[in-house]
């Protein structure tokens, strides 16, 4: 499909020196580029899970995405200090 596209004088210039690099045409570098870009858009992060040592996991309760929650827990829980050597 031809269309006409509006794009940056350096940009369309640097997508012809890595066309000419890749001995792709224009339109190949230009379509590979938005297929990463849709692909990449798509893909949704895997889960970010943490890992514990001795225990059964996290708290119940405690917020893992809020820095503040944490560190008021950590501030009430006066019998697990952080530094071992403050003792």
């Amino acid at each position: 499909m031809r269309t006409t596209v509006s794009i940056d004088d350096h940009l369309l210039a640097s997508a012809k020196a890595r066309a000419r690099e890749l001995g792709k045409s224009l339109g190949g570098v230009i379509e590979e580029a938005i297929q990463l870009l849709l692909t990449d858009a798509s893909r949704k992060p895997e889960p970010f899970n943490p890992p514990t040592f001795k225990g059964t996991g996290v708290r119940p309760g405690v917020d893992l995405n809020s820095n503040r929650a944490m560190q008021d827990l950590l501030d009430e829980d006066e019998d697990w200090p952080l530094d071992k050597t403050a003792e």
